[in-house]
């Protein structure tokens, strides 16, 4: 094909056939690209540095005061910081910390799937954005709002409950009767957190559970499956994933809240019994570092809750790195 000068227009395409970039568009978008690229590691920089100077810092202000611990740190319940011969452990603070957490997760995750999966495979249009609005307005509510409402409301409202489990399920350990009050108990602080975890499992399980392929719901349904056999056969495993990433947010969410579970737990002086129970009290890793912030004068006490909060850090971090495992080997397994 020839052009209006006579030279051919295959002559002046370059060797790959693609038509020649005409002005500096080429070269904009390349430095665009850098410029993309270098924000983008520098942030990624960034982020992992933070961290990794907290870690340093907790653990700087951590080490003198566990070296003049005398008891154990890992296994010991006392928790006497001042003095020539303080002695503290986080056995009590990592129980009850662990207990409640895993008892918010377990009534959170089936709660927050099912709403997702009602929101997002029963509900007709007209329900199911308002409905969803409404659940993601739970995440607003300020924690010491949920700490009153927990002290006031429910915890009334679950005594009765608590007496029934303590009452028939009493030999086992963590169902064993205590002389701690049905207010102020690690089974309120449990049943408070699952409700303040409840938004982040269902937002995040129902925009996975939205991006299901139709293709495979349809698959199925065509199939001859219930509406149920399709949700199981191909929105649950397709959602796995992002159900666990959703769990271990709302995981890491019940580990370190504070002021909820400061209002809610009573907690126990040092010295006094305390037991493996769901119905006793005792305090976690964060509500015990805002409890003692007053007694942040000098050195060796600040490094004794600041040791606390390292083991803080470094379970929340634990658990990040299991999840990612886990999603990992999930992903694998589905390609």
């Amino acid at each position: 094909m020839q052009s209006i000068t006579g030279v051919s227009i295959a002559d002046e395409l370059p060797a790959d056939g693609e038509p020649p970039v005409v002005g500096d568009g080429a070269g904009a978008g390349r430095l665009g690209d850098r410029l993309f690229g270098g924000a983008a590691v520098g942030s990624g920089l960034i982020v992992v540095a933070l961290v990794t100077l907290i870690g340093v810092f907790l653990l700087s202000q951590a080490l003198p005061a566990l070296a003049k611990n005398e008891a154990n740190f890992f296994t010991s319940t006392e928790w006497a910081v001042s003095g020539d011969h303080p002695r503290f452990g986080i056995a009590r603070l990592l129980w009850v910390t662990v207990l409640s957490s895993l008892m918010a997760l377990s009534i959170a995750v089936p709660l927050g799937v099912a709403v997702a999966l009602f929101l997002t495979q029963y509900a007709p249009r007209w329900l199911a954005r308002p409905a969803a609005a409404t659940v993601d307005l739970l995440a607003a509510v300020p924690s010491i709002v949920f700490g009153l409402w927990g002290l006031r409301v429910l915890g009334p409202m679950t005594s009765g409950l608590q007496d029934f489990l303590r009452n028939n399920l009493g030999f086992i350990p963590i169902f064993s009767t205590t002389s701690v009050g049905s207010v102020t108990t690690v089974f309120l602080a449990g049943l408070v957190l699952s409700i303040m975890i409840l938004p982040i499992v269902t937002a995040l399980s129902r925009e996975v559970f939205a991006q299901t392929p139709g293709t495979h719901k349809e698959g199925a349904l065509a199939l001859g499956a219930t509406k149920w056999e399709m949700i199981r056969t191909a929105v649950l495993p397709f959602g796995k994933p992002g159900v666990i990433s959703a769990s271990m947010l709302g995981l890491g969410r019940a580990l370190g809240e504070t002021v909820a579970v400061m209002m809610l737990i009573s907690s126990l002086p040092g010295g006094a019994d305390w037991s493996w129970s769901l119905f006793g009290g005792g305090e976690t890793f964060a509500s015990k570092i805002a409890l003692g912030a007053g007694e942040f004068d000098s050195p060796q006490k600040t490094g004794a809750y600041i040791a606390a909060g390292l083991v803080l850090f470094i379970l929340t971090f634990v658990v990040n790195a299991i999840a990612r495992v886990v999603i990992e080997r999930r992903k694998a397994f589905t390609e």
